[in-house]
């Protein structure tokens, strides 16, 4: 086998990834979990993948069953992004098929975690915002210095609410910042493997459908005529609709950024430079909005010339 070492070595990362899940790392390394595997999968045949991950699986097995758990968790996305590296398939599509999954695996887990166990996700928030604001209530009342650092009752509700209705948005962005995180460190490992992997768009033509302006406008609509109503379902797409409209504007406006400069010939440092108040100032997204809605690009190159 070709890459018989560099595969040991990485099943040796695998099995470290894992079992950095007792430290207080696994905030950062879960991050990484699925890049091993998709590693391993595209470089190796299904007989040759499963020689190298499961000695791994015995290994955490051995330790506690629920790392055989974890890692299945992990193990379905890495299979369905490594496929799609094997089909030759698109940067983009393969970062969807990789954050649709994962998204797929969070959901799958609400759901059975409520049919199996009776989770209830509000009341496991209500109870975290509780059990973190009663050490700032008691330290209010020792101490009248410390007494707004506290929330009443009523304040812990409606952050709770607010908590759960922004889920679903925390969901997708963490999917899709894994599915980008794990696509930005294997490709390059795959080229230098000599697997040919498609690389993203350059951040010059990152373009979005100008129906999104359209969506944007509803989202604001459904938010300005339901704020006040009882409608759960109408007031969670809008308190998510728009964020998730948000980021894509800003997306919008620094691909506009390294299109200018890209087109004036100017140093990449330059867009970099201006793409930086756009990530601190959200209010600044409407330069994407306004490349949307106008064809400000269509300028930039006529001007050129």
């Amino acid at each position: 086998m070709k890459f018989r070492w560099s595969s040991v070595a990485w099943s040796v990362v695998y099995l470290l990834l894992l079992l950095s899940l007792t430290t207080p790392l696994l905030i950062i390394t879960t991050l990484f979990m699925i890049v091993p595997a998709v590693v391993l999968f595209t470089t190796l045949n299904t007989k040759q993948f499963v020689l190298h991950v499961l000695p791994v699986l015995l290994i955490v097995g051995l330790i506690t069953p629920i790392y055989v758990l974890i890692a299945a968790y992990f193990l379905i996305p890495a299979l369905v992004m490594g496929r799609w590296y094997k089909r030759h398939a698109s940067a983009v599509s393969t970062v969807i098929a990789g954050t649709v999954t994962i998204l797929g695996e969070f959901l799958l887990l609400l759901l059975l975690g409520t049919a199996l166990f009776n989770f209830d996700l509000s009341n496991y928030v209500n109870d975290v915002l509780q059990m973190v604001n009663s050490p700032l209530s008691d330290l209010g009342t020792a101490n009248p210095l410390f007494t707004d650092l506290g929330f009443t009752t009523e304040d812990v509700n409606k952050l709770s609410h607010m908590t759960v209705q922004m889920i679903p948005m925390t969901l997708i962005v963490s999917s899709f910042m894994i599915a980008v995180i794990t696509h930005s460190i294997v490709r390059p490992i795959l080229n230098s493997m000599n697997y040919a992997v498609p690389k993203m768009k350059p951040a010059r033509e990152w373009r979005l459908s100008r129906s999104f302006i359209w969506y944007y406008l509803i989202g604001v609509v459904l938010q300005l005529f339901f704020s006040g109503s009882e409608n759960n379902y109408i007031l969670m797409i809008s308190a998510n609709l728009l964020p998730l409209l948000r980021i894509g504007f800003m997306i919008q406006a620094i691909g506009f950024f390294f299109f200018l400069a890209h087109e004036r010939k100017w140093n990449k440092m330059v867009a970099i430079l201006l793409a930086i108040p756009v990530i601190l100032l959200p209010p600044l997204r409407i330069i994407g909005i306004i490349d949307l809605a106008f064809p400000l690009r269509e300028y930039v190159t006529k001007s050129k010339r």
